[in-house]
């Protein structure tokens, strides 16, 4: 997949990427001294089980001094945000990335959380060609749950996991800026927004400063109206402002599939131009086609590659960045 994967998945006919730091050490059991011959555990692991995990932080070497520095952007949402043992894992591979000198960034929705606000409030959620119709009822509910909750709360488990991180947000530093969107003339759709500025220097101050920026999908107008804004594009946008290296879609799927109803026809690696072939000849389609048209536009305007992954695989993240074949489709250039 992208010049960024270790271990070997199988693949729909790709041959396997090379490891920048290959490594001559086999899956095998590894010659021992006679001084642990009789040996058969370390700790918790059989003693081939703790030598292949050596194996792997040493071939994932070369992929951790490769992407040291760079920024990886990371949309978080769906119902990985209800699941907290799945919440864990992603947050768990975010810290990790920190330790080991990545830059990510969390972008959140929240749909869910604000449809059960919404509920509780007696309001009937609303949606127009997958956007949700945002008046000012609707408006405080996302503004509570976005900016206040779960803005809070996700910078708040990464701490207590280990890691450092800052919620941005209009409670405390806003990083969106935008206007209202008018997508359609004879459409109104509230208060719905498109990002049109991002302050960088309050994100890459926070990312110098070994902490994680999580920034909820809404963003300020001049006149400081707040305004409700598609997730996916919130991320696109973060990413394009960034000049970010990656952008991480963690999805309920686990890729662009060949067959849409089965998930071992995965494509793990797709140039734009193989992309838009797919999307022609149908093979990309329904409501896959805007992720990838999004992932498309977005490598478009300078991000270096795109990734859709099942967030609800146990480190996904890490699989996807540190392995050879990943586990869900990366699209470059």
């Amino acid at each position: 997949m992208a010049a960024s994967k270790l271990i070997g998945f199988s693949v729909c006919g790709k041959a396997t990427k090379i490891s920048p730091n290959s490594n001559p050490t086999d899956k095998k059991r590894a010659e021992v001294p006679d001084s642990i011959k009789n040996v058969d555990h370390i700790g918790d692991f059989t003693l081939d089980e703790a030598i292949s995990k050596a194996n792997t932080l040493i071939e994932a070497m070369g992929w951790i001094r490769q992407f040291r520095g760079k920024t990886t952007v990371i949309k978080l949402g769906g119902s990985i945000l209800d699941d907290p043992q799945e919440l864990m894992h992603i947050l768990l591979d975010v810290i990790f990335m920190e330790s080991v000198g990545m830059k990510p960034v969390l972008v959140h929705g929240g749909g869910k959380a604000i449809n059960r606000e919404l509920a509780e409030s007696g309001i009937a959620p609303n949606f127009v060609r997958g956007r949700r119709v945002t008046d000012a009822a609707t408006l405080a509910a996302v503004e509570k749950v976005l900016a206040g909750e779960l803005n809070v709360s996700l910078t708040q488990e990464i701490e207590r996991l280990g890691g450092r991180a800052m919620n941005l947000s209009f409670k405390t530093t806003n990083v969106l800026f935008g206007k209202k969107l008018v997508d359609q003339p004879d459409e109104d759709l509230g208060f719905v927004g498109e990002v049109t500025r991002v302050d960088r220097n309050v994100i890459e101050g926070l990312s110098y400063t070994d902490q994680v920026p999580v920034i909820p999908s809404m963003c300020e107008g001049d006149d400081g109206q707040h305004y409700n804004v598609n997730a996916d594009t919130a991320a696109m946008a973060v990413a394009q402002a960034l000049g970010a290296d990656k952008l991480v879609f963690l999805s309920d799927v686990n890729g662009v599939r060949r067959d849409k109803d089965d998930p071992e026809t995965i494509i793990h690696s797709l140039s734009s131009a193989e992309a838009r072939e797919l999307i022609q000849t149908g093979v990309i389609n329904s409501g896959m086609i805007p992720k990838v048209e999004a992932c498309l536009e977005t490598l478009g305007r300078g991000v270096k590659k795109v990734h859709i992954i099942d967030g609800r695989l146990r480190h996904s993240l890490l699989l996807e960045i540190f392995t050879t074949k990943g586990v869900g489709t990366e699209i470059h250039p």
